[in-house]
Order: structure tokens, then C-alpha cells, then sequence
């Protein structure tokens, strides 16, 4: 079994302020730092990070090279990466005292996907390997089609929501990943049970993973309804810790561990995440995780 991610690759930009910008303001920021970023290079790397065989795809530019360099350092299969001379995908990131963040983007190089190189991608694919999916590339509704015939399972963690992801590709999707704004959107709902329910009604065989931050994560299915509480962190930057739980939970999936040990080992990781500063920089590795959980599992014992 094979895991593909065809996601962004991103330049981020990130701005410390001591708030976010509000409409019509003007504030100066107290640093700059520019790190590699964008979901698919973040949940790649988290994918490997966490152990798991993990291919990239996508489109950089001229300027991008290097986000491709650190995939591959990183333990990730690149073959599969695009360059064309394009200005690559990148983001302005707001980082404000408390380490909540604001983010615009500019897709650039990652909407250059065209249909005959995604056929061309999944044509190294198969049956039951598992495709990964964020909404930060051009098409993502062609690659969940596409996937579906060829019998893939399909990862979704539609960030950012908008209105190319609808009923006709969620009911293709084994997994769907969100936070509970995203959940919101997409199932009219507020309240993180009744989001889980209306997921369950629209799409039966749906697994949906709902992360509340600082509340933990939900997992839904037709056979159960699990609570994954967070793991103790002091909050420095959130921006790639949604990217680290999702990465290590597939991981910890396609490897064959319970759900309840992929929610728990995820929730770990993106609490070391939130803890430093960056994106894919911050992404921990599976041996850092696993001691965080055993020397958590050590103090329960002599509480």
C-alpha cells in the first residue's frame, strides 16, 4: 500500500504582531522569518516524520526548489514533483502574542495542475493505496473523482473550505479531517456532535475526524464515536499543527495501528507542533512522539 499526497507547496512569510490586523489597519510587525510551508509540504513531511511511506506531487516554481530539497530530506518520495517557471505558491502569516495566526494566500504554482499530469501522477497508483487531499491546489474535485475509479481511499482535509468540495466529492472521501469552523461550513451545524451527526446521516461510510484545538478531536463513524483529548503544550505557533495530526494519523492508519492509537499519537505530535515556532519546521519525529507519550504514560502510573 502506497500513500500519495497531491498538495501545495508554499513559501511562508510569517509576520510576529501583537494582534492581528484588523480591516482598515495598519501595524508594524515585530519580526519577519520565511520558512517552507503549505498543507501537502506539512502533512508529507508529518507523514514521514511519523515513519510512513509517503509520496509527493504538485507544482513548484523557480523559487520553490528548496521547499522540494526539505521534502526529500525530510524522508519523502519527490519524483513525482513538478517545476515549471511560475512563481510558486506562497503565504503572508500573521503570528500574533497568544500564537494564534491569520493567513493569505497566494496559490501561484499550485494552481498549475492540469488534468494529463494528475493522470499521469495516478497512473503509479492503485487499488486501495491511499490518496491525500487538501483545498489549496487547483481541481481537487477531478483528483477525488479520478482517485474513486481507480479504487483509491481518500484523505480530505478541505482547508481552506470553499465551494469546489461539495456532496458529490464528500460522498467519495474515507477520511475527512477538519476543525470545528471548517465542520461548521460544511455541515450547517455548531456544535461539534451535532457536525459529527449530520456527517454520519449525509455520508454513511464516512470517517470523520473533527479537531477542536485546545478541546481535543472527535473521530465518527458508523460503529463509533471517540474522544481524543490534547496533550499539555505552551502555545507558540499553531499554524502546522492541524497538518502534524493529520499526517501522523495516516500514518499511523495505513500502518494498520487502532483508531484509538492514530487519534492518540497525532494529538501528541501536534502538541510538540504548537510548541515552536514555524511550519514544517516544527513538525516533530515519531521517536520524539513516542517518548512525550510514554514519559505521559509513566506520570498517569504514579499519579
Amino acid at each position: 500500500m502506497k500513500i500519495l499526497n497531491f498538495g501545495s507547496m508554499n513559501i511562508d512569510k510569517v509576520y510576529r504582531v501583537g494582534r492581528l490586523v484588523g480591516p482598515g489597519e495598519t501595524i508594524s510587525s515585530r519580526s519577519f522569518r520565511c520558512f517552507p510551508g503549505g498543507k501537502g509540504l506539512n502533512q508529507s513531511i508529518a507523514v514521514a516524520r511519523a515513519k510512513g511511506s509517503i509520496f509527493h506531487a504538485g507544482t513548484i516554481g523557480e523559487d520553490g526548489l528548496f521547499l522540494k530539497d526539505l521534502m526529500k530530506e525530510s524522508g519523502v518520495d519527490v519524483r513525482f514533483v513538478r517545476r515549471m517557471d511560475t512563481v510558486s505558491g506562497h503565504a503572508v502569516i500573521q503570528v500574533d502574542e497568544k500564537g494564534e495566526n491569520g493567513i493569505l494566500l497566494f496559490p501561484g504554482s499550485n494552481y498549475k495542475n492540469d488534468k494529463e499530469y494528475v493522470d499521469t501522477v495516478l497512473s503509479h497508483f492503485e487499488e486501495n493505496d491511499i490518496l491525500m487531499l487538501q483545498n489549496e491546489i487547483n481541481d481537487p474535485a477531478y483528483l477525488i473523482k479520478r482517485g474513486r475509479e481507480k479504487g483509491m481511499r481518500i484523505l480530505l482535509n478541505p482547508s481552506p473550505v470553499d465551494e469546489r468540495i461539495g456532496g458529490k466529492e464528500l460522498s467519495c472521501v474515507t477520511w475527512l479531517i477538519v476543525n470545528r469552523g471548517e465542520g461548521e461550513m460544511l455541515a450547517g451545524a455548531k456544535e461539534p456532535e451535532e457536525i459529527l451527526s449530520v456527517f454520519r446521516q449525509r455520508y454513511p461510510k464516512l470517517k470523520t475526524v473533527l479537531t477542536l484545538g485546545k478541546e481535543g478531536a472527535l473521530y465518527s463513524s458508523q460503529d463509533a464515536l471517540i474522544r481524543q483529548l490534547c496533550f499539555p503544550a505552551r502555545t507558540v505557533d499553531t499554524t502546522a499543527a492541524g497538518d502534524t495530526f493529520t499526517g501522523f494519523f495516516i500514518a499511523a492508519v495505513a500502518e494498520g495501528a487502532p483508531v484509538e492509537k492514530a487519534l492518540e499519537l497525532a494529538a501528541c505530535a501536534s502538541s510538540i507542533t504548537v510548541s515552536r515556532n514555524g511550519a514544517a519546521v516544527s513538525i516533530p519525529d515519531r521517536a520524539e512522539v513516542e517518548k512525550m507519550l510514554e514519559n505521559s504514560r509513566g506520570r498517569e502510573t504514579q499519579a
